[in-house]
Protein backbone atom coordinates (compact mmCIF):
# COMPACT_ATOMS: atom_id res chain seq x y z
CA UNK A 1 0.00 0.00 0.00
CA UNK A 2 1.17 3.66 -0.73
CA UNK A 3 1.76 6.41 1.71
CA UNK A 4 0.00 8.31 -1.21
CA UNK A 5 -3.43 7.49 -3.19
CA UNK A 6 -3.57 8.26 -7.55
CA UNK A 7 -4.48 12.02 -5.88
CA UNK A 8 -1.34 12.67 -4.42
CA UNK A 9 -2.67 12.96 -0.46
CA UNK A 10 -1.72 11.32 1.94
CA UNK A 11 -3.91 8.82 3.33
CA UNK A 12 -1.19 7.12 6.12
CA UNK A 13 -1.06 9.09 9.33
CA UNK A 14 2.33 10.66 10.51
CA UNK A 15 4.68 8.35 12.57
CA UNK A 16 5.44 10.29 16.07
CA UNK A 17 9.57 9.68 15.83
CA UNK A 18 10.34 13.23 13.33
CA UNK A 19 9.75 15.65 15.20
CA UNK A 20 12.26 19.03 16.08
CA UNK A 21 12.33 21.46 19.06
CA UNK A 22 13.14 25.24 18.58
CA UNK A 23 13.17 27.74 20.79
CA UNK A 24 15.16 31.85 20.30
CA UNK A 25 15.32 30.85 17.19
CA UNK A 26 17.64 28.01 16.93
CA UNK A 27 17.03 23.74 17.53
CA UNK A 28 17.26 22.49 20.49
CA UNK A 29 19.89 19.16 20.51
CA UNK A 30 18.94 15.95 21.79
CA UNK A 31 15.25 16.33 22.43
CA UNK A 32 13.99 12.14 22.37
CA UNK A 33 10.46 12.84 23.86
CA UNK A 34 7.70 15.94 23.76
CA UNK A 35 4.20 14.90 25.76
CA UNK A 36 0.87 15.42 24.27
CA UNK A 37 -0.63 19.02 23.10
CA UNK A 38 -3.73 19.16 24.95
CA UNK A 39 -6.64 21.66 26.27
CA UNK A 40 -9.27 21.27 27.86
CA UNK A 41 -12.37 23.70 28.28
CA UNK A 42 -14.88 23.43 30.73
CA UNK A 43 -18.50 22.64 31.00
CA UNK A 44 -20.67 24.96 32.14
CA UNK A 45 -24.51 23.72 32.86
CA UNK A 46 -27.31 25.88 33.62
CA UNK A 47 -31.04 25.44 33.64
CA UNK A 48 -33.62 27.80 32.82
CA UNK A 49 -36.38 28.17 35.57
CA UNK A 50 -39.27 27.23 33.07
CA UNK A 51 -37.50 24.25 31.66
CA UNK A 52 -36.90 21.79 34.27
CA UNK A 53 -36.45 18.77 32.96
CA UNK A 54 -33.77 20.21 30.77
CA UNK A 55 -30.15 20.73 31.69
CA UNK A 56 -28.60 23.12 29.23
CA UNK A 57 -24.32 23.43 28.42
CA UNK A 58 -22.03 25.69 27.44
CA UNK A 59 -18.51 26.06 27.28
CA UNK A 60 -16.38 27.48 30.43
CA UNK A 61 -12.81 28.39 30.12
CA UNK A 62 -10.38 26.66 28.84
CA UNK A 63 -6.59 25.15 30.21
CA UNK A 64 -3.50 24.12 28.67
CA UNK A 65 -2.00 21.05 29.75
CA UNK A 66 2.03 21.07 30.43
CA UNK A 67 4.48 20.28 28.00
CA UNK A 68 7.35 18.26 28.93
CA UNK A 69 10.20 17.52 26.91
CA UNK A 70 12.80 15.12 27.48
CA UNK A 71 16.33 14.18 26.35
CA UNK A 72 19.61 12.70 27.33
CA UNK A 73 21.87 14.14 29.84
CA UNK A 74 25.05 16.28 28.04
CA UNK A 75 26.80 18.72 28.60
CA UNK A 76 24.65 21.08 26.68
CA UNK A 77 23.32 23.55 29.29
CA UNK A 78 20.10 24.65 26.94
CA UNK A 79 17.45 22.96 29.69
CA UNK A 80 19.15 24.23 33.01
CA UNK A 81 19.77 27.49 31.23
CA UNK A 82 16.17 27.92 30.86
CA UNK A 83 14.81 26.46 33.90
CA UNK A 84 17.76 28.74 35.91
CA UNK A 85 15.78 31.92 34.34
CA UNK A 86 12.71 31.36 36.03
CA UNK A 87 14.23 30.24 39.47
CA UNK A 88 18.33 30.40 40.67
CA UNK A 89 19.54 29.58 44.27
CA UNK A 90 21.38 32.25 46.11
CA UNK A 91 20.78 35.12 42.98
CA UNK A 92 20.20 37.78 45.98
CA UNK A 93 16.47 38.42 46.92
CA UNK A 94 14.28 39.77 44.43
CA UNK A 95 16.63 38.46 41.74
CA UNK A 96 16.06 34.53 41.81
CA UNK A 97 13.76 35.32 38.82
CA UNK A 98 14.81 36.72 35.24
CA UNK A 99 11.51 38.51 34.73
CA UNK A 100 12.81 39.82 31.52
CA UNK A 101 13.26 37.06 29.77
CA UNK A 102 11.78 33.61 31.45
CA UNK A 103 9.32 33.14 28.68
CA UNK A 104 9.70 32.47 24.99
CA UNK A 105 7.96 31.48 22.08
CA UNK A 106 8.36 27.27 21.21
CA UNK A 107 8.08 25.75 17.96
CA UNK A 108 7.82 21.93 17.86
CA UNK A 109 8.05 21.05 13.78
CA UNK A 110 6.88 17.21 12.58
CA UNK A 111 7.87 15.41 9.43
CA UNK A 112 7.37 12.76 7.30
CA UNK A 113 9.40 10.17 6.33
CA UNK A 114 11.72 11.72 3.72
CA UNK A 115 12.37 14.88 6.30
CA UNK A 116 10.02 17.49 5.05
CA UNK A 117 8.03 19.73 7.62
CA UNK A 118 4.76 18.86 7.45
CA UNK A 119 3.04 19.93 11.02
CA UNK A 120 4.09 22.96 13.20
CA UNK A 121 2.51 24.34 15.87
CA UNK A 122 3.76 27.18 18.68
CA UNK A 123 3.38 27.12 22.32
CA UNK A 124 3.12 30.77 23.72
CA UNK A 125 4.56 32.45 26.23
CA UNK A 126 6.01 29.47 27.60
CA UNK A 127 8.19 28.57 30.84
CA UNK A 128 9.33 26.26 33.16
CA UNK A 129 7.37 24.69 36.38
CA UNK A 130 9.61 21.77 36.75
CA UNK A 131 13.22 20.46 36.19
CA UNK A 132 14.93 17.67 36.63
CA UNK A 133 18.39 17.61 35.74
CA UNK A 134 19.32 13.94 36.58
CA UNK A 135 16.95 11.06 37.00
CA UNK A 136 17.84 8.62 40.07
CA UNK A 137 20.77 6.54 39.57
CA UNK A 138 21.02 3.18 39.77
CA UNK A 139 24.37 1.44 39.38
CA UNK A 140 23.08 -1.77 38.36
CA UNK A 141 20.99 -0.07 35.80
CA UNK A 142 22.09 0.48 32.29
CA UNK A 143 19.44 3.01 30.96
CA UNK A 144 20.16 6.67 29.57
CA UNK A 145 20.45 9.42 31.88
CA UNK A 146 17.46 11.58 31.04
CA UNK A 147 16.77 16.04 31.70
CA UNK A 148 13.25 16.96 31.86
CA UNK A 149 11.15 20.27 31.44
CA UNK A 150 7.38 20.15 32.39
CA UNK A 151 6.71 23.46 30.32
CA UNK A 152 3.64 25.79 31.21
CA UNK A 153 2.52 27.77 28.49
CA UNK A 154 -0.68 30.13 27.33
CA UNK A 155 -1.67 28.04 24.65
CA UNK A 156 -0.27 27.01 21.53
CA UNK A 157 -1.80 27.42 17.85
CA UNK A 158 -1.10 25.71 14.79
CA UNK A 159 1.12 27.47 12.04
CA UNK A 160 -1.49 27.13 8.93
CA UNK A 161 1.40 27.96 6.70
CA UNK A 162 2.96 24.61 6.75
CA UNK A 163 0.76 22.81 3.86
CA UNK A 164 1.16 19.23 3.23
CA UNK A 165 4.53 18.65 1.13
CA UNK A 166 4.89 17.63 -2.74
CA UNK A 167 5.98 13.74 -2.02
CA UNK A 168 9.61 13.38 -3.41
CA UNK A 169 10.54 10.71 -5.91
CA UNK A 170 13.67 9.39 -6.59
Amino acid sequence: MSEYDANAQRVLPYKNFKFRVKWDGRYVAGVTKVSALRRTTDTIEHRDGGDPSRVYKTPGQTKYEPVTLERGVTHDLEFEEWANKVWQLNNGLGAEVSLKDFRKDITIEMFNEAGQTVLAYTLQRAWVSEFQAIPDLDASGSAIAIQTLKIEHDGWERDTAVAAPEPPSL
